[in-house]
């Protein structure tokens, strides 16, 4: 089983990527959280894999850190929530942002994410609830380690899906104004989303 990749990213496509490893191109399945902050195509890159092996196929999917990898690990335990779904779910939602909705069963959290319905929520609320606290005693944000900043991402990509915005977009815009600079405020990050958003 392979749980780690590190080489050069060949090529980034919607919703994976083919790492070069020796010569050898893997082809890794990401949310779009991640694939959004890779490095550029030529780059090194290591990710943490988790292994599908079917009858038919071997799947890889790629993870930043061991938090998104566990949040996946446990989404798809839950009946209706396979594979991609789960990557669905984590490219719309970091994965602080999945255990705290878990937490409070916000519902609203999961209204964007195609493929959710009321009765799948319900679901993933109640077999994962015990998970939730786990989680959300060490949130992180890849490429961010200040852990204020990590709130405040998380709070400003809240505000954006509340405002009918999609998820991945949100966290793109969010993450890339962060980068620039950790030291916005909340508000200010709101704002300056809202002004790529509308472009």
């Amino acid at each position: 089983m392979i749980g780690k990749l590190k080489g050069l990213i060949d090529s980034i496509f919607k919703d994976h990527l083919i790492i070069d490893v020796g010569g050898v191109g893997y082809i890794v399945s990401c949310s779009s959280r991640t694939l959004h902050i890779l490095p550029n195509i030529g780059e090194a890159v290591s990710l943490l894999i988790e292994t599908h092996v079917r009858e038919d196929s071997i799947s890889l999917f790629g993870f930043m850190d061991q938090e998104e990898r566990e949040w996946f690990r446990s989404l798809i335990t839950v009946k209706g929530v396979g594979s991609k779904l789960a990557l669905t779910i984590l490219s719309h939602l970091s994965p602080s942002m999945v255990a705290s909705s878990i937490s409070i069963k916000d519902k609203n959290a999961f209204k964007q994410i195609s493929g959710v319905g009321p009765k799948l929520a319900d679901r993933i609320f109640t077999e994962l609830k015990d998970k939730g606290g786990n989680f959300t005693s060490s949130p992180k944000v890849l490429n961010v380690s200040n852990n204020k900043t990590n709130e405040i991402m998380d709070d400003a990509i809240s505000a954006l899906l509340n405002l009918g915005y999609n998820g991945s977009e949100s966290h793109m815009v969010v993450n890339n104004i962060i980068q620039k600079n950790q030291d916005v405020t909340l508000s200010e990050l709101i704002k300056l989303s809202l002004k790529e958003l509308a472009k």
